[in-house]
């Protein structure tokens, strides 16, 4: 009675703990599109990336800040004790209060009518530098986007591959079933059955390698889309892989117009020019007015008393020119106009790194659309031998061997099918990445 009780406890825990880990698991089915959506929207990256963005637009704000008048207001307070407080002056003295109190109120306010444009390329310049952290967030987009496609199809492969596995597994199953059959009837040999049971054992181990595989990329997706850890997930759909392609040039000109890093060269040409004139308006003459109210009390008590305090209002002009600057500010000048050179030399070497870049991926997509067609011819072949040697084996004029050879060779067809249909559609979304066309 009381193993029984015991037996029914452990029962109970058991059950709870199955319960409980499935609790905690969950399952989650995506497609490609939800996916890139939950990478976007989880991102840290990207979300660094906005706050660049940001901080470029304030530095924009602050350089426009910089044209606007400046002002300023100040009370001071000065008490004088006078111990020698007596001038003499010949016959006459004049005699000094022993101490005395002083009250300087200033209110001034500046603009600048002219200062060679600089603020006025200081705006320009924050202006595209803002426009250029705009396209790098873009291009982080871009990234992400890319990194959920890829880990996406790694974790398609591996699913398929594991329908393969499976599929296979049930085949051979029923091989061994039936080979075990015939050494009953003694029309085979232990070795034949034997053959079959090694051949299950190997394509168990593949099982085995895939499904940690699978445990890996389903683990870093889930990193990757901002879910818990422990989701397990499962793809509802794929998209097609065989896209309409064109000619190679239409690839390169899309991407030299599209590329974020051949837009952000040119805005950097642009800040480059922008800083030279910048430097060269330092060499100009600046012309600002000027406006200030003050207020001079010499009462102890500081408020305003008719006659003891006055308020001289002041407007006026000044006229500021550093020639120096004539000879002194020539080479930073000479400087600035190497960086615009190095932009213009980085323009080229981007332009042929983004050539290469989309030749390579085109030729990629290419290769995997013709592996496609020919694993399919191979799939046809091997699924035809795999049936004739079958009905040769039932009739035992085959092997065991040869059967489980022929399987084998059509169940690594069929894995490398799927696998080959994933890499193309991969290396499409790659091509669509090379010209700056993933996100469009």
């Amino acid at each position: 009675m009381v193993q029984t009780f015991y037996r029914l406890a452990i029962g109970v825990m058991v059950t709870g703990l199955i319960f409980s880990s499935s609790a905690f698991a969950q399952e989650r089915t995506l497609t490609l599109d939800e996916a890139i959506k939950l990478g976007v929207q989880n991102s840290k990256v990207l979300k660094l990336s906005q706050s660049k963005i940001d901080q470029a637009v304030s530095q924009y704000n602050q350089a426009k800040d910089k044209a606007l008048p400046t002002g300023n207001a100040s009370l001071a307070y000065n008490r004088a004790e006078i111990p020698a407080n007596r001038l003499a002056f010949g016959p006459s003295s004049i005699d000094l209060p022993k101490s005395a109190n002083a009250y300087l109120g200033i209110v001034s306010l500046n603009e600048a009518i002219f200062a060679g444009g600089k603020y006025k390329y200081a705006r320009q310049s924050t202006d595209l530098l803002t426009k250029v952290s705009r396209l790098d967030a873009d291009k982080d987009r871009d990234e992400i986007t890319y990194d959920v496609i890829s880990s996406f199809y790694n974790l398609y492969k591996v699913l398929q591959s594991k329908k393969v596995v499976e599929q296979n597994l049930s085949s051979i199953d029923q091989q061994i079933h039936q080979s075990q059959r015939f050494f009953e009837q003694g029309l085979v040999t232990k070795n034949d059955v034997l053959r079959f049971q090694l051949q299950h054992a190997n394509v168990e181990l593949n099982q085995i390698d895939l499904e940690s595989n699978r445990k890996i990329i389903n683990y870093s997706l889930d990193i990757l889309l901002g879910l818990p850890e422990t989701t397990q997930i499962n793809i509802d759909q794929i998209r097609e892989t065989d896209h309409q392609v064109g000619a190679l040039s239409s690839y390169i000109d899309t991407a030299m117009m599209n590329r974020q890093e051949v837009q952000q060269l040119v805005l950097q040409s642009k800040v480059a020019q922008t800083n030279i004139k910048s430097i060269q308006a330092n060499q100009l003459p600046t012309l600002s007015a000027s406006a200030g109210g003050y207020y001079v009390d010499v009462n102890a008590n500081p408020l305003p008393k008719s006659g003891n305090y006055i308020t001289p209002l002041t407007v006026g002009l000044t006229f500021g020119w550093n020639f120096s600057s004539l000879w002194t500010n020539k080479n930073k000048i000479a400087e600035a106009k190497i960086q615009r050179d190095q932009v213009t030399i980085n323009q080229g070497i981007t332009a042929d790194n983004i050539h290469n870049d989309v030749n390579r991926s085109y030729e990629n997509y290419m290769v995997a659309l013709n592996k496609i067609k020919l694993l399919q011819t191979s799939i046809d072949q091997a699924g035809e031998n795999n049936k004739i040697l079958e009905s040769k084996y039932k009739s035992n004029i085959a092997s065991a061997t040869d059967r489980a050879d022929a399987e084998t060779l059509l169940y690594q067809a069929q894995i490398n099918l799927e696998l080959a249909k994933a890499d193309a559609g991969l290396a499409y979304y790659t091509l669509l990445k090379s010209t700056g066309k993933l996100n469009k």
